[in-house]
């Protein structure tokens, strides 16, 4: 199957798109924001210049596009099959660098959530998700009434 685009096409859409304040980066913010939390964007003190952080929690979370991170096993990340070559370097390349940023956040004591960009279509499930993530043991025993 050949691209549908010329390369000067593909050239201007591929340049269009944003590497950060993307839809699904606005959804994630939105629902952290709305359950309270307040956080930094894009900190460039932590490796991988995590989406949001949360100093106070030592927690951060990344936001994925499908393709360019290769959420295995989901649709929108289907390789392209023009200029296969550069393709694979550039997205396996993507993907050691996320494997590495998460070694070193772990090595630093910081928990780190990976939200993909097809998790926030459904926000009520994406929401649990996140509650899960950041309310801490105490808290939540604290909620139960079991502290």
């Amino acid at each position: 199957m050949t691209d549908r685009f010329t390369p000067e096409e593909r050239s201007r859409v591929m340049s269009r798109v944003k590497g950060h304040d993307t839809e699904p980066e606005r959804i994630v913010r939105k629902i952290v924001h709305r359950m309270g939390y307040r956080f930094r964007l894009h900190d460039k003190s932590l490796p991988g210049k995590p989406d949001i952080v949360l100093s106070r929690h030592k927690k951060v979370i990344f936001i994925h596009g499908c393709f360019w991170h290769g959420h295995k096993g989901c649709h929108k990340a289907t390789r392209p099959v023009s200029n296969v070559e550069f393709w694979n370097r550039k997205l396996d390349g993507n993907m050691r660098r996320d494997a590495k940023v998460q070694r070193e956040l772990k090595s630093l004591n910081w928990k780190s959530l990976t939200v993909w960009q097809c998790q926030t279509r459904d926000v009520a499930v994406l929401q649990k998700r996140l509650e899960r993530f950041l309310t801490t043991e105490k808290e939540m025993a604290e909620t139960n009434g079991s502290a």
